[in-house]
């Protein structure tokens, strides 16, 4: 398969052989780092779980001086950090694999549990399996939408995508909830395609994993604080929606703003490891930022190089984000980054758009694909 995308200059095609180039390239890259990991990686972990739990010690701790309005807010501002830490440049990263090769116990991706409400092993196939093998893919990852939403033109139009924004909107506000319940499918057990047999383990493990999560934050937590358990209660409520709403947000941006595309199953059927990396490449988005920013966006603000390379240490993509980028460059391949304002507008303006019908709206110009197999080629939109 070659790839061909429309830039300022007309249709670019890649040929089988820059494909496969593509894919040495990258694989040149992935092992020339994952040879230098060692001791400025563990130290970088370690440090991220320090601060990690430092804050929360702080946050509950303050939680007891909640009666006053600063120290109230100062809590749920350093548990809200906790929680984003634990939940993006952590527990994602490590239930990825990333830190496996350092053979530490708490760092199994296999093991591993994290501070939200899904199950580690729903996500890790959810999350892992599905969406990182089928990237993009219509009718195979499940991320376009998480079921509820229209994010692409090629998903069809009815009167319920008018609440398109509302919908993303209580998504945004759930989404450690929503992420919960991505694994069961909700829309085909509406449509009767599932049965509560196929569904009885998820839903156990589901409510297992909630009820926990639901007992520390909002019972054993608040009632260790005694009268102040309605304030601390509301501390936690707080945490958990600001790391929903930034988590929402920072992987939108990596996956929903204007310039990301979609493929078919027809288009990426027996597709080479090149092929795959180009579809990773031009199925994703970053976000520009500092340091500081990259550590608190779990550095899915490189969205290409983690979709590239789920597995290597997220510490290290703002190192080969240059090489990817001139790699793409090379390629005359999009690599689609931009700061957090324009990612997040965009992909609102898009959820907006798409909730209403193609005829208020019109059909954008796709990205065109040519399909070349054994010297034939095929044009397809993406």
């Amino acid at each position: 398969m070659a790839i061909l995308t429309e830039t300022k200059a007309g249709p670019l095609v890649l040929s089988p052989e820059q494909v496969e180039e593509i894919g040495r390239e990258l694989d040149e890259l992935r092992a020339r780092i994952t040879a230098d990991l060692g001791d400025r990686d563990r130290e970088y972990i370690y440090s991220i779980i320090k601060a990690q739990r430092g804050l929360e010690i702080a946050g509950r701790g303050l939680m007891y001086l909640g009666f006053l309005p600063p120290f109230w807010l100062a809590g749920v501002a350093a548990l809200s950090v906790s929680k984003i830490l634990d939940n993006m440049e952590i527990g994602h990263n490590v239930m990825h694999g990333q830190w496996d090769w350092m053979r530490e116990p708490g760092l199994n991706s296999r093991e591993f549990e994290w501070d939200t409400v899904c199950p580690g092993d729903q996500w890790r196939h959810s999350h892992n399996y599905m969406h990182h093998t089928f990237t993009n893919i219509h009718g195979m990852d499940r991320d376009i939408g998480y079921g509820i939403l229209r994010v692409d033109e090629e998903q069809g139009w009815n009167p319920l995508r008018l609440g398109n924004p509302l919908y993303a909107f209580a998504l945004m506000l759930a989404f450690e909830w929503g992420v919960m319940g991505h694994d069961l499918e909700v829309e085909n057990i509406v449509r009767g395609k599932r049965t509560w047999k196929e569904i009885k383990e998820l839903v156990t493990g589901q409510a297992r994993k909630a009820g926990k999560q639901v007992l520390k934050d909002y019972v054993i937590f608040p009632a260790l604080t005694g009268p102040l358990f309605l304030s601390t209660l509301a501390g936690n409520f707080t945490a958990n929606i600001v790391r929903n709403v930034w988590t929402f947000s920072i992987i939108f941006c990596g996956h929903f703003p204007t310039g990301v595309q979609t493929f078919t199953e027809e288009e990426t059927a027996n597709e080479t490891r090149g092929e795959w990396y180009v579809r990773q490449m031009l199925g994703s988005a970053n976000i520009t930022g500092g340091k500081l920013f990259h550590i608190m966006s779990g550095n899915l603000s490189h969205q290409i190089e983690h979709h590239l390379f789920p597995d290597m240490p997220a510490n290290r993509y703002p190192d080969i984000a240059p090489e990817v980028r001139a790699l793409c460059e090379k390629h005359g391949l999009p690599y689609n980054t931009g700061r957090f304002s324009k990612q997040i507008g965009s992909v609102w303006a898009k959820l907006f758009k798409l909730a209403l019908p193609p005829f208020l709206t019109g059909k954008s110009q796709p990205a065109s694909v040519i399909v070349m197999r054994r010297g034939q080629a095929s044009e397809v939109g993406v």
